[in-house]
């Protein structure tokens, strides 16, 4: 399995305020982001694997949203996790 609990309490440390803290902005965007990686390279081998580019297309919405919710909420956080990430937008 490519995601391990310990994986994503490594996620929540470095993103969130700490390893119990699923809920923020920054460390669900992080999650996201790695998923979608994820998926983007499973979807590089499997072309034709349909129900797999719809969840890739649904995870990338959920993180737009998480984004511009966190861009009206707190510029600074914001830019920073973009930063961090290295997301363009």
């Amino acid at each position: 399995m490519y995601l391990t609990s310990e994986k994503k309490k490594e996620f929540f440390a470095k993103h969130g305020k700490g390893e119990q803290d699923t809920g923020s902005p920054e460390a669900q965007i992080a999650m996201f982001s790695f998923r979608i990686a994820h998926l983007t390279e499973h979807l590089k081998k499997n072309r034709k694997d349909f129900h797999t580019q719809r969840a890739l297309i649904k995870l990338v919405g959920k993180r737009r949203k998480l984004l511009d919710y966190l861009k009206a909420k707190d510029i600074t956080r914001y830019r920073s996790i973009i930063a961090e990430l290295g997301l363009r937008r």
